[in-house]
């Protein structure tokens, strides 16, 4: 079956299926969307495939899927025999991984957005995107200060699921919103964790968007 990711390389959504499929070493094609600055994810041709007009989409023979955590959990249910990353057969930890999914979709809203703002030059109250991100990381320092304590690392299991997937991009990237890591020691270690997965690939691309910023705007 074929497999399709339509894909924006600095989307923090786009990587989180790149880097699952990574790891689970699945092969699928790239078809890249220029989002920015050509907005083609708002064109005609594109919203025949998502109309509404966000991204990643992701497509396996006839089945279009819109939602990053849907297309996590597809690659996850197709592609994991080990139930590793999407534990099926475990009620508890399905349930505590579909929370965190959840979860992820608070980090999106706040670190995601101050990072669009300082990274694309969006119109929005950056403040309040970067206190609300502060106020996720908190919970979720407490979370991975509580599972280190029971000697864990992961989210939900003594090993990765798509929860981690999941929240670790806007995470990872808020740095680019201003947003920083050094009072969040539980975190810096689960990120330390992730990229010293196996097959882990980063997000390319990041210097050069600064370098384009710089030139449009004059920054030093």
């Amino acid at each position: 079956m074929s497999l399709r990711l339509y894909d924006y390389v600095l989307s923090g959504n786009c990587y989180k299926v790149r880097l699952l499929a990574a790891l689970l070493n699945v092969e699928y094609e790239t078809v890249p969307i220029d989002y920015y600055p050509g907005g083609e994810h708002k064109q005609p041709d594109f919203l025949a495939i998502n109309p509404a007009g966000t991204l990643p989409a992701f497509s396996a023979g006839e089945l279009v899927l819109t939602e990053t955590q849907a297309i996590l959990t597809y690659l996850a249910a197709v592609h994991d025999p080990s139930r590793r990353w999407l534990p099926l057969d475990d009620p508890s930890a399905l349930a505590n991984v579909m929370q965190w999914l959840a979860f992820s979709g608070r980090l999106t809203d706040t670190a995601g957005r101050a990072r669009l703002h300082d990274m694309l030059n969006r119109t929005l109250d950056v403040e309040a995107a970067r206190r609300g991100a502060i106020d996720v990381f908190r919970e979720l320092e407490a979370h991975l200060t509580e599972r280190r304590f029971h000697g864990g690392i992961f989210l939900v299991s003594d090993h990765p699921t798509i929860a981690d997937i999941a929240c670790f991009p806007y995470v990872a990237l808020s740095p680019d919103g201003g947003i920083d890591h050094d009072d969040f020691p539980a975190i810096k270690a689960w990120l330390y964790a992730i990229k010293s997965l196996d097959r882990f690939i980063t997000m390319p691309g990041i210097h050069v968007l600064h370098e384009r910023r710089q030139v449009q705007t004059g920054a030093a």
